[in-house]
């Protein structure tokens, strides 16, 4: 008997014709997913530019390269652009859009209309976040979470303008959300069990639960925030008796789960690189999935460690520590299963291996900077410092945009049919992951030793960490010159990679690259061991209902 190649699964002839189905309302997930990537990209450049003016002005100890207003504004929007309009939609909209109905044999999302839809509510949000930056009064300027009284005082336009764009978000969130737990749950193939899924399944599964319970309860704080504003409501007016802490709650029930549903996309996306970079099946399959479960529902519960100089009380305190201290535990668990993966593996030290190490590496020292917040008497110390901010960006940059750039090296010749220079990857993810950590690292000493966020002004004796910090910053901005070399270049002159380079066991891989509109030839494949790697004579447990199934058996 043979192995399954991807030449048995030929794709039928239906193919969208021209590039301008990309800028069309297509129903097509493929076309949505790059659709999500290429939008992303683009707000990932703007804030990315805006997080270049930050780090100018943090040169020097005073504000003498934009006024403090306009730095207020710039900082607002630079959070806002890179959660909302860059992580979030990448890694649940782009590899979500375009994997799922792969890895569970369907041939679309459960909902391809209100796939569409979600999508289509993000340019508009986006133009709208930014175009706020040049209305009357100028743009928000209460940073991100758009604490009460701050943002009840700050230009009434711009943060109105800033209510709606996030509402617009958490709305394409939610569809999404929706649809992907319909489509792994209601879409799978015949004979494909949940425990036979990839582990991005798993992921997206839990991710999408966070996003259905969390973001309604944001969308309804923030029209809230908005009646205070416009109609002068006080429901958190401390002048006319509202409560501020109670924001503090509502906004932190959601944006606490906000950072699982950044990061566990991440978790699933990195655990199927592994794999197939070490040729070794994925350990521990069956405590990867709870895990996942398990940070589902202890993401929900850790809200309030954000409010710990709240004046919240002492059995809060306690109990919120404990719970967020145990959350470690299902995260460190993922992170032994992907060393065990990597240990006696046959590795591949591609760029997607690189990003991919590089995230375990600095995901863990963003973990043990977690743990080490959630105990009460630290955070009170660190509280708002620079500790918090070097903290968050070791989990969403140094965490998930690493395994971003991973997935984009790993499924670039499924997106395209082209592989990207293995050269040009190699120094995108030297020039990231030096001038990432010589950005972020300084900022827990500085945090440390009393430096405050979110002013653009501090104490002089803080000026030559920053100085390095900001050096740190040029450098991952010159690490976006590579990549689009690369990411361009070879889109029309990249080796072609044939319909899967990897030698890939996932089903996205057994078809062609670039896919049919509708995935496959014929039925979809059966792939229940989508990590059997290097285990000789064993079997690739891949059927195709064609009138009976067909087994195929060899050494991979």
């Amino acid at each position: 008997m043979t192995v399954a190649s991807p030449s048995d699964f030929e794709p039928q002839g239906l193919q969208p014709q021209s590039w301008l189905k990309y800028f069309s309302f297509s129903l097509d997930h493929k076309v949505i997913g790059l659709q999500y990537l290429v939008t992303s990209f683009i707000f990932y450049f703007i804030g990315g530019a805006l997080a270049g003016v930050i780090r100018t002005e943090l040169t020097s100890p005073i504000s003498d390269f934009v006024s403090r207003e306009t730095y207020n504004e710039v900082l607002t929007l630079h959070g806002t652009i890179m959660i909302f309009l860059w992580i979030v939609p990448v890694v649940n909209g782009a590899f979500g859009n375009y994997l799922i109905p792969f890895y569970v044999g369907a041939r679309d999302m459960a909902f391809p209309r209100l796939n569409a839809v979600a999508f289509w509510l993000i340019p508009p949000a986006g133009i709208l976040l930014i175009a706020s930056y040049f209305v009357a009064g100028g743009a928000a300027q209460s940073g991100w979470t758009a604490y009460p009284p701050l943002s009840l005082s700050t230009p009434a336009i711009g943060q109105v303008i800033w209510i709606l764009s996030v509402l617009l978000l958490g709305g394409s969130s939610i569809f999404g959300g929706i649809n992907f737990i319909a489509t792994i749950l209601k879409l799978r193939r015949p004979g494909l069990n949940l425990m036979q899924l990839p582990m991005y399944c798993w992921a997206m599964l839990g991710t999408s639960i966070l996003v259905v319970l969390s973001t309604p309860v944001l969308a309804g704080t923030l029209i809230l925030l908005s009646f205070d504003i416009i109609a002068h409501t006080g429901f958190f007016n401390p002048a006319l008796g509202g409560n501020v802490v109670v924001y503090q709650h509502l906004f932190w029930f959601y944006s606490h789960p906000a950072v699982y549903i950044m990061v566990l996309p991440a978790f699933g996306l990195v655990s199927e690189i592994l794999p197939i970079h070490a040729r070794k099946p994925l350990f521990g399959y069956t405590t990867m999935v709870y895990s996942i479960m398990a940070i589902v529902v202890l993401g929900l519960v850790v809200w309030a460690h954000h409010m710990f100089t709240s004046g919240t009380p002492p059995w809060m305190r306690l109990f919120f520590t404990i719970a967020t201290s145990f959350i470690a535990v299902p995260t460190g668990i993922k992170f032994f299963n992907w060393l065990a993966t990597l240990w006696q593996g046959k590795l591949a030290m591609n760029s997607a291996m690189l990003f991919s190490c590089g995230f375990i590496v600095n995901f863990v020292f963003g973990g043990i900077t977690g743990v080490a917040l959630a105990q009460v008497p630290f955070d009170i110390h660190v509280h708002d410092t620079y500790f918090v901010v070097g903290h968050f960006h070791y989990i969403v940059y140094g965490g998930t945009v690493f395994v971003i750039f991973a997935s984009v090296y790993h499924w670039y010749p499924k997106f395209t049919g082209r592989m990207l220079n293995e050269d040009l990857g190699r120094l995108h993810f030297l020039l990231t992951f030096i001038g990432f950590n010589l950005c972020f690292a300084p900022q827990h000493w500085l945090g440390l030793n009393g430096m405050p966020r979110r002013v653009a002004e501090y104490d002089p004796s803080f000026t030559t960490l920053n100085q390095v910090s900001s050096v740190g910053a040029l450098l991952m901005a010159i690490s976006t010159l590579p990549f689009l070399l690369n990411v361009i270049w070879s889109l029309y002159a990249g080796q072609p990679a044939g319909d899967n380079p990897w030698n890939a066991l996932t089903p996205e891989w057994l078809t062609s690259s670039p896919p049919p509109v509708e995935n496959w030839k014929g039925e979809a494949p059966l792939v229940t061991h989508p990590y059997d790697y290097g285990i000789p004579e064993g079997k690739i447990d891949l059927r195709v209902a064609s009138g009976s199934d067909l087994w195929y058996g060899g050494k991979r």
